[in-house]
């Protein structure tokens, strides 16, 4: 079985495998500091809980963008599944291309997410992540990733209202009935996930105009994708475990 690891911003998203079926799926809080055994004990408890055994595990694969965490949790792996993790970074087979400015620059679950859109949906493909930040990245039929746009995320915007206006209560980021608010909480709920979807619409239609690409798919994963993208005609496919696909994939690729 394969253990396939996204560490994000707010979540570590855990995936187990028997080559492609998912078997396992759960979250950890990242942002609370652990050691290396309170990582392994916390994922060998996971794992078994859904009836798995550890010893099963013949691989694992990680993608980052919190460095903060991972020699605590490489070091767990090593540990208590007595596996080497494969990180995903430079020197990594993807099957894409990164044509950016400075490739080094482009963050791994964006890479992971481009790889499994590209796989699974074929290009060209505009990929969404409705994640701590909300990102739209572009891969041709050829299978480069060319550009890329990063927005602040639902959650972000809404703490920023919050925090930043003494009068606005934190909320519930839910679409209100309608966008004619008459309170205060809808008023902020209209503003962010309407905001969000008009936002997703404008940003598609940019890409696909400058792009060329009309016939281009769009694929949206993240917590609250699925709330915009079915808002919309302009996202295709919904993909919540979109990440810890193209994590199962990278993995085959290097194996």
């Amino acid at each position: 079985m394969l253990l396939a690891i996204d560490v994000g911003n707010t979540n570590i998203t855990v995936g187990v495998y028997e080559k492609e079926d998912m078997l396992a799926h759960f979250r950890i809080t990242t942002k609370l500091p652990r050691t290396s055994d309170e990582y392994g004990t916390q994922l060998e408890e996971l794992i078994e809980r859904q009836g798995l055994k550890v010893s099963d595990i013949k691989g694992v694969i990680i993608a980052s963008v919190v460095p903060g965490v991972m020699h605590s949790l490489t070091s767990s792996i090593v540990k208590y599944f007595k596996l080497e993790p494969l990180i995903v970074g430079p020197g990594v087979k993807t099957g894409i291309r990164i044509d950016t400015t400075n490739p080094r620059e482009v963050g791994s679950d964006r890479i992971v997410d481009a790889v499994a859109a590209y796989e699974l949906y074929g290009g060209p493909v505009l990929v969404l992540d409705y994640g701590t930040a909300t990102t739209y990245d572009l891969v041709t039929s050829e299978g480069h990733f060319v550009a890329g746009v990063t927005a602040p995320g639902i959650r972000i915007s809404a703490k920023a209202l919050s925090e930043g206006a003494a009068k606005l209560p934190e909320i519930e980021i839910v679409k209100p009935k309608s966008i004619m608010a008459q309170d205060t909480i809808t008023s902020m709920q209209a503003g962010l996930m309407y905001g969000q979807i008009g936002q997703a619409e404008y940003i598609i239609r940019q890409f696909k105009k400058e792009s060329g690409f009309e016939e281009l798919k769009v694929v949206a994963t993240g917590g609250l994708g699925r709330a915009i993208s079915d808002e919309t005609d302009l996202i295709d496919e919904y993909n919540a475990d979109l990440t810890l696909e193209g994590l199962r994939i990278i993995y085959g690729k290097n194996r």
